[in-house]
């Protein structure tokens, strides 16, 4: 019997990052929020995560609009988005999807 399972947001939003620039200008934004969390934990000021904040979706939007040549999952699904960003990051991670070429993702 056929499966008619229907695709995961997730699965969506790996269709939105083919591009590797994409992933790339993602991981270092989602880097820039983590480390803007640390800072702001550390100095207990909202401060440093605002800026890490800003820059994440800078990065992102960046490879969106002139690399991957979509619009961001973020406008219309912005929690789903904002969870799927750091699930790709934790895959990238894990070494499940390549910020080298597709032909190594693991994460299907």
């Amino acid at each position: 019997m056929a499966s008619s399972a229907k695709p995961s947001f997730y699965d969506f939003y790996l269709d939105e990052h083919q591009n590797m620039a994409c992933r790339r200008l993602h991981f270092a934004g989602s880097s820039f929020g983590l480390i803007g969390l640390a800072k702001s934990v550390k100095s207990r000021s909202v401060k440093p995560l605002l800026k890490g904040i800003t820059a994440g979706y800078a990065c992102a939007w960046v490879g969106h609009f002139f690399f991957e040549k979509n619009k961001p999952a973020s406008f219309k699904f912005p929690l789903k988005s904002f969870a799927s960003d750091f699930r790709m990051y934790a895959d990238v991670m894990r070494g499940n999807l390549s910020l080298r070429d597709r032909k190594f993702d693991k994460a299907r």
